[in-house]
Order: structure tokens, then C-alpha cells, then sequence
């Protein structure tokens, strides 16, 4: 390689952007290497693999080369197989085989297994097997191991095996292979098997079990394989915190996080995003304002993806002021994810007009929307009462920028409407769908009748529920609920009675809320102990005052019991999210802002109950519900009554 090559191969290497890229492609044709194959196949290389956004230019490279080789045919393919569209590689590999008459690799197939695997085509898959079979590469071992993996996607997970006990000597990759096969096609046993019969392991393998585990939700048995383990990396400790944290564990992720820090290791981007996620999904500011200062100190805000963790936790946990600060001190070039993620923290909190502005930001920047901005901006106007804006953008997304609008986006619009109390024109919006509405489309109109009180429709839409999902609770309790504030109390009983009789249960409302760094949860019904006891000596206390000082009178219309008024009030004196305060209240320092994270919608008494204790205690209370967050202070709400 002379000095012109050589100096084109160290720029290629140190490409960052599809625009160095050219700039280097420019500088190779003006110095007659663009024809070179070597240089030539780096570059095509570089665009297909390393280059964001580079495919398209990756393709027009190779049209451009006069004689393209198996090298640059398989560079092509593996591109495209890693790409959006995967299923191109097909069409690649066809023209290859017209144009060359060269002996296939083990490369051709396994890149385009690979796409089979991504596109989860068992046809393709098949077909690619028998052309392997066919000129004897089939025992290839990197070409056995992504036939393993093309069959776990697509659920068959005894050709997976199969395509393994035929392999002659496979190595750990096949062996690691085989067991997330099992584990992707929900085989737990199979894969304990497939391990316990190993005659070799290494740390992936051991790693490859723990995220199985993890994933199955099979948390006992990965705690027990985390401590069987001979050596630990990085990896294994992020699998135990983000696992824990998916499945709702948050104290013992947090936990995980503690003892990787007291072993001395210091933690990556994975298990920073991933405790970050579970400080988010369980509201515990304390400790993200704990984890913030580490990452700091540790240098971590340069990467985005921390960055943004940073901000959705701080979203999560009702603390829309140091969510914008995060935003505002983003090191680099914010990504479309830093701007939706901001635009749905405002959007959560009843910002609407900031969102829509911030929105107007993000478009101006050069940042493009994509489906996911607009869903949130959707939701922003749909929580702020902006029925005309809504309808904008919803017609923008597509009109200008060319966005075919999911079921998401049609879901935010019924909302949109529904929540307005603009039924008929949600129902009507929802026929001419041009896509079949799913069970989540009915079910937010079925969630508008219940807050407006239409119980005709109520009824019709419940209907089609029950042919799309007919054993879903969430659904029969809204409709007992539109029922029983109409005093239709015999309909209340038929709901129920038919709930009883098909054993479907309601999901429990529970709340938590962080004290002294320590989550705790109260569930409604649970069965009481030294700490509900102690929140439910406060919780008296505190409804005594409100009666006196406030002037409260319980809102009971929507209890679902056809009893006296009196079992009535106590009935919803104990749902989860007062309990929760009252707690907070008996254990927080005066002056603390309490934090309440609620599984379901928060009711209308409950509502109540915290703008007196606002006003009464001089109490600022957030409580995040499971569809927007309320902001508590001095007798009123942030949403202005309007959820």
C-alpha cells in the first residue's frame, strides 16, 4: 500500500459524519483511487457500516464501481441486513449470484441469515438453509450459529436446536447461541438445560443466563446465578440493575447499584441509564438527585443517552424545573430523543403551550420530528385542553412532514377529543379510522364516557371491547364506575357478578412514595402492619382537620357499593395515594415536597383531598397518576381540574 492509500485509509478510519465522507471520497477521486478495489471496498465499507444515514450513499458507491467483488457484494448486503429494511439484502444477493460466478462464502450466508433473523422471515430463513445445505456450508460454524438465531426469532425454537446438536464441534458462541435461542423463545428450562450441559463457559455465557432470567421475570433464580458467578464485569452487574428495575424491584436495583460502587467498580453507561430508569419509574427523587452528583463527578454528562436518562428521571419524579436544567446544560447537539423526552415532560405536566413552543424550537434547530415527537406534542395539547392545536399537528405530521399516522397518534386524538367532553366527534373520529382500532382506542373513549358520564355510549363502546380484549378488568370497573356515579346499581351488580364468574380480578390501586431514600408502597386493602398503621393514625388526624378547616365533604358518587354514605366515606378514605400522603406527612421534614407515584387514575376525592391539604398544611404534594402528573399548592392543581 503506498502513501496515497495509506493516508486514504487513516482518513476513512477517523470518519465520523456521512459529510467527512464525502469530503474523503472527493479527495480519493481526485487522486484516481476511486477505482482501486481496496480503497474502494473501505470506503463502501465505512458508508454501509460505520456511517449513520450512510446506506443510501453505500448503495450509490457500488453502483458506481465498474467490477464489484464478493467483498463488496457481502459489505453491501451486511448493510442493508443491519438496516431498517433488511429484506434489500435478498435483492442484493440475488444480483450477485447473476454477476458472479465466484464460489459463495460463509460470509454471503451469514449476513443474510442475519436479515432473515431481523425481518423474522422463517420462509427466507428456510430457503437460506437449503441454498447453505446446498453448497455445504451449512456446517459452518458462523453460519450454524445464525441459523440458531434466524429460528429463535422467528418462535421455533426446536429447529434451533436441532440446527445445534447437527453442528460437529460447536464452540461457545454456538453453545451461547442455543441458549438465548431458548431463552428469546420463552424455553427457561431448555436453556438451564443447555447450560448445565456446557463443557465450556465463559463470561458471556454466564451473562447470556442472567439476561434470560432477568427477562423472564424469573428474578430468584438470576440472584442465585449472580452469586454463583466466578468473575463479574460491567455487563453482569447492568443485567441485575436494569432487570430488577424492568420488573419493578426498584429498591433492589437500587441495591445492585450500592454494591457495585462498594466492590469498587465503577459504573458504565448501561447501569447509570438503567438505575436512572428505575429512580424514573419509582419517583425516587432523593436518590436521582444522589445519582446526578456522581455523574458529575465521574465525567459521565458528555454522553447523551446518561443525559437523557438524567432528564426523564427528573420528569418522572415531578421536578419539571431541574428536568429543563438538564436540558438547557445538554453538553453536545441535543438528539431527537432530548428533545421528546423534554416535550413529554412538559406535556406530563400540563405545560401545553410551553410544549407547543419547545416543539417550535426543536423544528427550528433542524431536528426533524419523528412519529414519537408528534405523539408527544399530541399528548401536550390533549392535556391542556388544545383541541385546535391538536388537530393541527395531528393533519402537519403528515400533510408536511410525511408521517403515516399509528394507531398512537389516532389514540392521542380520541383522547383529545374525549377528554373535551366532545364524545360523539371522538366515536366518530374512531369509525373512520382508516386502520382497524384496537382494544386501546375504545378503551381511552371508554375511560372519556366514565369521566363525562355518558352512559350510552359507555355501553356501546364496551361492546366492542368485549369482542377485542373480553377479559380485561380495567375495562368492567370503568363501566361499573359510569354505572354506579348514574346510581344504576343493579348494573353495578351484573358487571361485578359477571367479573366473579369469570374469575377476573381488578388490579389493585398502590401507591409509593420516597422517605429517607428507602421506597415505600401501600396498597389499597393490604393487610396492615406497623407502617400503614402509623400512616393510618396521620390519615385520621389529617381528615379530622380537613372537615374542620377545609370545609371537606367526601365525594362518594363513584364508589362502587350500593351502601350508606357513611361506609361510603370510609371506603375511599383509604385509597392508596391518601394513605401515601399521610405517611409522607408523618415521616418527611416540614417544608418537604411530597412525591406520590399512583398505578392508576387518580379519583375525584382523592383530588380533592389534596388541594385542602395544600392549602390547609401549606403543603406542596405531586402525585404522578398513570397518565399525567398533578402538581398541588397553596388549594389547586396544576391540570386546573381538567384530567
Amino acid at each position: 500500500m503506498n502513501h496515497t492509500q495509506q493516508l486514504c485509509s487513516s482518513l476513512l478510519t477517523n470518519c465520523k459524519s456521512l459529510k467527512n465522507l464525502k469530503q474523503v471520497h472527493a479527495y480519493v477521486c481526485k487522486t484516481g483511487l476511486d477505482t482501486d478495489p481496496i480503497i474502494a471496498g473501505k470506503l463502501l465499507l465505512h458508508c454501509s457500516v460505520s456511517i449513520r444515514d450512510g446506506l443510501d450513499y453505500a448503495r450509490r458507491l457500488f453502483l458506481h464501481f465498474p467490477n464489484p467483488d464478493v467483498f463488496m457484494h457481502n459489505t453491501l448486503i451486511r448493510g442493508l441486513a443491519e438496516s431498517g429494511t433488511p429484506q434489500n439484502s435478498l435483492i442484493t444477493f440475488v444480483e450477485m449470484r447473476r454477476q458472479l460466478t465466484a464460489p459463495l462464502d460463509s460470509f454471503s450466508f451469514a449476513f443474510l441469515l442475519k436479515a432473515a433473523a431481523n425481518y423474522r422471515s422463517l420462509e427466507s430463513g428456510i430457503q437460506l438453509h437449503c441454498q447453505a445445505i446446498l453448497h455445504g456450508l451449512d456446517t459452518h460454524l458462523f453460519v450454524g450459529t445464525t441459523l440458531i438465531s434466524v429460528y429463535a426469532e422467528c418462535g421455533f425454537v426446536a429447529f434451533a436446536k436441532k440446527v445445534f446438536e447437527e453442528m460437529f464441534e460447536p464452540n461457545v458462541v454456538a453453545w451461547n447461541a442455543v441458549v438465548t435461542a431458548c431463552f428469546r423463545c420463552g424455553d427457561v428450562k431448555g436453556a438451564d438445560k443447555m447450560f448445565n450441559r456446557m463443557p465450556f463457559r465463559n463470561l458471556t455465557s454466564w451473562n447470556v443466563m442472567l439476561a434470560g432470567y432477568t427477562k423472564a421475570g424469573e428474578l430468584g433464580l438470576a440472584r442465585k446465578l449472580f452469586l454463583e458467578m466466578p468473575v463479574k464485569d460491567d455487563v453482569s452487574w447492568s443485567t441485575m440493575i436494569v432487570g430488577f428495575a424492568h420488573n419493578g424491584l426498584f429498591d433492589e436495583a437500587f441495591g445492585f447499584f450500592r454494591k457495585l460502587q462498594q466492590v469498587g467498580m465503577r459504573p458504565n453507561e448501561v447501569s447509570l441509564t438503567g438505575v436512572l430508569s428505575a429512580c424514573a419509574d419509582a419517583g425516587a427523587f432523593e436518590f436521582g438527585k444522589i445519582l446526578h452528583g456522581f455523574i458529575e463527578k465521574s465525567g459521565f454528562l458528555w454522553i447523551i443517552s446518561v443525559n437523557n436518562a438524567l432528564l426523564d428521571t427528573y420528569s418522572k419524579c415531578g421536578n419539571v424545573g431541574m428536568t429543563r436544567l438538564v436540558f438547557q446544560r445538554m453538553p453536545e447537539k441535543k438528539s431527537i430523543v432530548s428533545w421528546t423526552s423534554m416535550i413529554a415532560g412538559l406535556a406530563m405536566h400540563g405545560y401545553g403551550e410551553e410544549a407547543i413552543q419547545l416543539f417550535h424550537e426543536m423544528e427550528e434547530s433542524g431536528i426533524r420530528p419523528d412519529g414519537i415527537a408528534f405523539i408527544s406534542i399530541l399528548y401536550a395539547c390533549s392535556h391542556a385542553g388544545l383541541i385546535e392545536k391538536g388537530y393541527e399537528y395531528f393533519y402537519k405530521m403528515k400533510d408536511i412532514y410525511g408521517i403515516e399516522p399509528a394507531i398512537e397518534h389516532y389514540g392521542c386524538m380520541v383522547d383529545l377529543y374525549g377528554r373535551a367532553g366532545q364524545l360523539e366527534k371522538a366515536y366518530d373520529f374512531i369509525i373512520h379510522i382508516p386502520i382497524l382500532p384496537t382494544a386501546i382506542i375504545w378503551r381511552t373513549l371508554l375511560g372519556a364516557c366514565s369521566i363525562h358520564g355518558n352512559v350510552e355510549l359507555a355501553e356501546h363502546v364496551r361492546e366492542r371491547l368485549s369482542e377485542l380484549d373480553p377479559d380485561n378488568s380495567g375495562d368492567r370497573v370503568l363501566l361499573s364506575n359510569i354505572y354506579a356515579v348514574a346510581g344504576k346499581w343493579k348494573d353495578v351488580a351484573a358487571v361485578r357478578r359477571s367479573m366473579t364468574d369469570q374469575k377476573i380480578n381488578k388490579t389493585p390501586g398502590w401507591s409509593m412514595i420516597e422517605v429517607d431514600k428507602i421506597m415505600y408502597s401501600f396498597v389499597a386493602g393490604e393487610v396492615r402492619n406497623s407502617i400503614t398503621d402509623e400512616a393510618y393514625e396521620k390519615l385520621k388526624e389529617i381528615m379530622s382537620k380537613l372537615r374542620v378547616e377545609g370545609g371537606y365533604v367526601p365525594e362518594v358518587r363513584s364508589v362502587l357499593h350500593d351502601i350508606e354514605e357513611e361506609e361510603k366515606e370510609d371506603s375511599v378514605s383509604r385509597h392508596s395515594e391518601k394513605v401515601a400522603v399521610a405517611f409522607g406527612m408523618a415521616r418527611l421534614c416540614k417544608g418537604s415536597i411530597i412525591r406520590i407515584v399512583k398505578n392508576l387514575r387518580v379519583c375525584g376525592d382523592c383530588h380533592t383531598v389534596m388541594k385542602l391539604i395544600s392549602k390547609v398544611y401549606g403543603l406542596e404534594i405531586v402525585v404522578r397518576d398513570r397518565s399525567r402528573f398533578h402538581s398541588f399548592k397553596a388549594g389547586s392543581c396544576s391540570c386546573r381540574d381538567y384530567w
